[in-house]
């Protein structure tokens, strides 16, 4: 990072930091794959896992669960699988949700958080379309139309952003009964009584112009977390990683190391 001096300084990261392995939870029409510029710029530094949630990316083809909780259920279950005692716990969007989840379940095991993205409300109040429309929409136009509708509301550039063609077509992946599933299971849930219990350090990271989240949600996250640090990119949307990836990942890398 550069310092008041102008001088960069190379921060080592940390014990804990170099031994913990990093999860990374995508969210709605997401997947592993939208972490991969990101995941080299750290790979040397960092064990960063990227995981697919079932009925999405590479996953498309595993059954979705019908809740938040049997999403935070899956994260917990793939943890276990992969031998994952502890870890520092990263979550987007809805994927923010599952983390708050995966949190509230099992803080011993968490180091640390972070929130990118996200909120407390899975209903998420001034969003660019209630999700009622979101659902009409999909069961209208299908996956793919709806992938590129909804990517393009997370780049302040929407479809002339050159990360667009990549997101939209992550999202087309997604199954389409996950897809219904999934807009029905943020609808339904609400984080906030579970936020006290979340005592680890933990990292909010918001895009200034993210039309999905607005800046309520975030800074109720933010006031309502004990040991919470924010974070917000200037002229960044929804996906702050694909518009600003220096930026994101300076952020992340400071509080990895801090």
């Amino acid at each position: 990072m550069t310092g008041a001096t102008g001088v960069t300084v190379q921060r080592t990261p940390s014990v804990a930091a170099q031994t913990l392995p990093v999860v990374m939870v995508h969210g709605y029409l997401g997947g592993s794959a939208q972490w991969s510029d990101l995941t080299t710029a750290l790979g040397d530094r960092f064990r960063v896992i990227t995981l697919d949630l079932p009925g999405f990316g590479r996953a498309s083809d595993h059954a979705a669960p019908s809740t938040i909780a049997g999403f935070a259920e899956h994260v917990i279950a793939d943890l276990d699988r992969r031998g994952i005692e502890r870890c520092v716990l990263v979550g987007h969007s809805m994927g923010g949700m599952i983390a708050q989840e995966v949190a509230s379940r099992i803080p011993h095991r968490l180091d640390r958080l972070v929130l990118y993205g996200t909120g407390p409300l899975g209903s998420m109040p001034q969003r660019f379309e209630p999700l009622e429309v979101s659902l009409d929409r999909l069961q209208q136009d299908g996956v793919a139309q709806t992938a590129r509708r909804i990517a393009a509301t997370w780049l302040v550039q929407g479809e002339a952003h050159p990360g667009f063609e990549v997101l939209s077509g992550i999202g087309a992946q997604a199954d389409g009964e996950a897809a219904r599933t999934s807009l029905q299971a943020m609808a339904g849930w609400d984080g906030r009584e579970s936020l006290s219990r979340l005592t680890m350090p933990s990292l909010v990271i918001w895009g200034d112009r993210d039309r999905s989240y607005r800046w309520p949600q975030v800074e109720y996250l933010w006031s309502h977390l004990s040991k919470a640090s924010l974070a917000v990119i200037p002229n960044a949307s929804h996906a702050a990683h694909v518009e600003k990836p220096e930026m994101f990942r300076l952020i992340l890398e400071d509080f990895l190391t801090g």
